[in-house]
């Protein structure tokens, strides 16, 4: 089942505020008394989905663009964006850190809408009610596999198992995770998972290399499931130890065509490492048959995730100096036989180095391969850098200084493209994405000659610079570059939002 792009409303909108020489909106009103809450005045407006690329003055009006001109629209309040870029705010689908600290670090790298795709969340109403009136940013998450089938085997919620506290055990080390699911289980997991999409799950997320007792036939049943009910499958693929790199992608892109599901495979970079063109070609061939299939990185050599979880269950008796790619997060301490099994018992996170700069570089540049940070929460300790700088070091590191590719194709990977992917199951998110007129005013306002990233492996939460506004939905996150204090417009993104 391919879904389709529901942009409908959105075209109403432009036809309605286009000016009658076929420009870009410059006489359409701006509010119900023709003055703008808000205008952006002389930036270079950049929209990846009509590709434009002009200097132009965009009005604001309650949440919405009213307005895209070339002059002439009055607003209660301005901002002056000569010689900055003004852009759709980035949509993040891989943001672990569903925190208020995160979501600042987010919103300081160009961050309007972070979303809980790949674990997901368990149980989906309870967790979007703990977050209301408190997120800076717009926030969602999909239904978490492998919270429901801890609910099944085990017997409790898991929540956001990502947001562990230190100290208290982590949902990757029940034995859980290990657990056979039965035929007539089989049924009642997907029960389980379909009350969470009716919650407003946005999709079902799989993180199968952390649930090695879920056998192919489980996913597959998960799967049809999604078929069945529309919704998108965000997958960490299985682990090394389970028929290697390119028998995981088989198993969900076979998934995919066999049931119909439209599939978004997380992390490509680190789950395909230095075999990544030849899975890109994979992907791109099930595309080109006509399969539902994105996929997304993050700019980083090295990843990051819990030792003490299944996916570090092949690294038992590895030898030595193959422990020494494991640093412990906070810490230059490298790894080896003797502290891997101590951290492993003690339980914590780890940062996964590895992978080559030329491989990394080659992902980043792939017009059609997302941004998604993967960012860690930085709520009780910052543990990747990954979580607040990867939208800045694309723009400021890969396009400017690298030339890696251009502003708007990076532009384009953060925003229309994840926007497109959720949009069929959330139409809400037809609005987002984009700056043009009838579109959610979530923008960000930057500078394309210092956006950087200041975040690093020894100092995971700096934030990134060259931001110099961030709006959500109207309201002003980032002034001046600094976060505005007390101000919370984000809202939650479920499948039921329009």
């Amino acid at each position: 089942m391919t879904i389709k792009i529901r942009a409908f409303p959105l075209l109403l909108a432009l036809a309605a505020c286009a000016s009658p020489d076929g420009g870009d909106g410059g006489d359409a009103a701006a509010g119900g008394e023709g003055v703008a809450d808000l205008v952006i005045l002389g930036g270079r407006v950049m929209d990846p989905e009509t590709r434009l690329d002009a200097v132009r003055d965009v009005a604001v009006a309650d949440g919405r663009i009213t307005a895209i001109s070339e002059g002439g629209v009055a607003g209660r309040d301005t901002i002056d964006a000569t010689g900055l870029v003004v852009a759709p705010g980035f949509v993040d689908l891989h943001a672990h850190g569903q925190d208020t600290v995160s979501a600042k670090l987010q919103a300081l790298d160009g961050v309007t809408t972070a979303l809980e795709m790949e674990i997901g969340v368990y149980p989906v109403a309870e967790w979007v009610a703990s977050r209301e009136g408190t997120a800076p940013i717009h926030f969602g998450a999909t239904v978490s596999h492998p919270g429901a089938r801890t609910k099944l085997l085990a017997g409790f919620d898991v929540g956001h198992s990502v947001m562990t506290p230190p100290g208290e055990p982590s949902p990757f080390e029940f034995e859980a995770v290990y657990g056979a699911v039965d035929d007539d289980q089989m049924l009642e997991l997907n029960g389980l998972i379909a009350s969470g999409l009716e919650e407003g799950g946005l999709g079902i997320g799989f993180g199968i290399t952390y649930t090695p007792g879920a056998s192919r036939t489980e996913i597959y049943r998960v799967f049809q499931l999604a078929a069945a009910q529309g919704a998108p499958a965000y997958v960490h693929i299985r682990g090394e130890n389970s028929g290697g790199t390119l028998g995981a992608f088989q198993e969900v892109i076979a998934n995919a065509l066999s049931t119909g599901a439209s599939l978004h495979i997380v992390h490509m970079n680190s789950s395909a490492d230095e075999m990544a063109r030849m899975t890109l070609e994979m992907i791109r061939g099930a595309r080109e048959r006509g399969i539902d299939i994105t996929t997304e990185s993050y700019p980083y050599t090295a990843g990051s995730t819990r030792i003490e979880s299944a996916l570090f269950d092949p690294w038992e008796g590895r030898p030595d100096d193959e422990y020494g790619r494991l640093q412990w997060s906070g810490t230059p301490e490298r790894l080896n036989a003797a502290s891997f099994r101590r951290y492993r018992e003690q339980g914590g996170w780890v940062v996964i180095h590895g992978r080559s700069e030329e491989t990394n570089e080659w992902i980043v540049a792939q017009p059609d391969v997302i941004v998604a940070s993967d960012g860690i929460p930085y709520l009780y300790q910052a543990i990747h850098p990954r979580g607040a700088g990867t939208y800045s070091r694309v723009l400021g590191y890969y396009v400017r200084e690298r030339g890696a590719l251009s502003l708007m194709d990076a532009l384009a990977k953060m925003t229309i493209l994840p926007a497109q992917r959720v949009e069929g199951f959330a139409p809400v998110m037809a609005r987002k994405g984009r700056v043009q007129a009838g579109a959610d005013a979530d923008i960000v306002v930057f500078d394309p000659d210092t956006i950087i990233d200041r975040a690093t492996y020894a100092d995971p939460a700096a934030p990134s610079e060259g931001v110099h506004y961030l709006l959500v939905e109207g309201t002003a996150v980032v002034r001046d570059g600094e976060i505005v204090p007390g101000v919370y417009p984000g809202q939650a993104i479920t499948s039921g939002t329009r």
